[in-house]
């Protein structure tokens, strides 16, 4: 465990194991670096692993009143690729899930040509307006729920309401034949029940960089404004927040895009198919 210099007043903790090229692994909401725990193990034999724990979360910096964008995705990536320039990591190949990919994401388009590739899980561009639909809005209900002041006077600080609360999602968005270890789900609720983690947790919805809010706003751009970064997409079966059929419209985004639809596999990519991800991560290392 280590932390990385401040960006924007924003330390992150990391854990780095291994040799060989870099890859860095993202988290996803509600998570910690904890949820790249068994990808990690499955890399560090051939890469320079570096796993870190994203602003707001685990043990990484958060503040009680920072600007309405401290969060958000770009925010994000600056303190990502602050810990790039730091440790000197050379092309590395990013993988991130959730919150985790839309990082990696806004990363790869600002630092195209200094990527190896990335490996990415929902969410993805060109979604749209489905996002509005009304099976869509019964799972995406807790997004305008976080808005809400309302969602910290309900969780916030209460060990058993945010236990409660994380132990809903990890259970209705696992996939049918994956049940979220006790004991993980013990230690990552105790992370997000320390006073303001929650909150400060939400703060990536309060930012606008959900995917209701992300998706609405989001244009195709023209084909040779594409996101350049050689990405491969791994796409859950069973996430019921993003259908499979989402996955249609890839191409407008991606300039070089390989789908593969994980059969089984719920929302929690890194855990409930740590092999594939990191399967996915070596071919990108190797074709880089």
């Amino acid at each position: 465990m280590a932390r990385s210099r401040p960006v924007d007043g924003f330390s992150l903790e990391y854990d780095r194991a291994g040799s060989g090229p870099p890859v860095i692994l993202l988290h996803g909401w509600p998570g910690a670096r904890s949820d790249q725990r068994e990808v990690a193990a499955l890399l560090r034999d051939r890469a320079d692993v570096v796993v870190p724990d994203l602003r707001g979360f685990g043990g990484s910096d958060r503040h009680d009143r920072p600007p309405p964008d401290a969060y958000s995705a770009d925010a994000q990536a600056d303190s990502v690729c602050g810990l790039i320039e730091e440790l000197a990591l050379d092309r590395p190949v990013l993988a991130g899930y959730d919150v985790g990919s839309r990082v990696a994401q806004a990363i790869a388009r600002r630092l195209p040509e200094d990527l190896r590739g990335l490996v990415l899980a929902p969410p993805m561009p060109g979604i749209g307006e489905r996002v509005l639909e009304p099976a869509a809005q019964r799972e995406f209900w807790y997004q305008p729920f976080h808005q809400l002041e309302l969602s910290e006077a309900l969780v916030d600080g209460d060990a058993r309401a945010v236990r409660a609360y994380l132990a809903h999602f990890w259970n209705h968005w696992s996939g049918p034949d994956y049940t979220p270890d006790a004991a993980a789900l013990d230690a990552l609720a105790a992370l997000y029940a320390r006073p303001g983690a929650f909150t400060a947790s939400i703060a990536w919805y309060r930012a606008g960089a959900g995917a209701v809010a992300h998706s609405l706003a989001e244009q195709a751009p023209a084909p040779a404004d594409r996101l350049a970064v050689p990405t491969t997409v791994l796409w859950p079966e069973h996430d019921p927040l993003f259908p499979v059929a989402w996955s249609d419209r890839l191409d407008e985004f991606l300039a070089e895009v390989d789908l593969q639809v994980l059969d089984g596999v719920g929302h929690f990519v890194p855990l409930e198919a740590p092999g594939a991800v990191a399967d996915a991560v070596r071919r990108r290392l190797a074709a880089g």
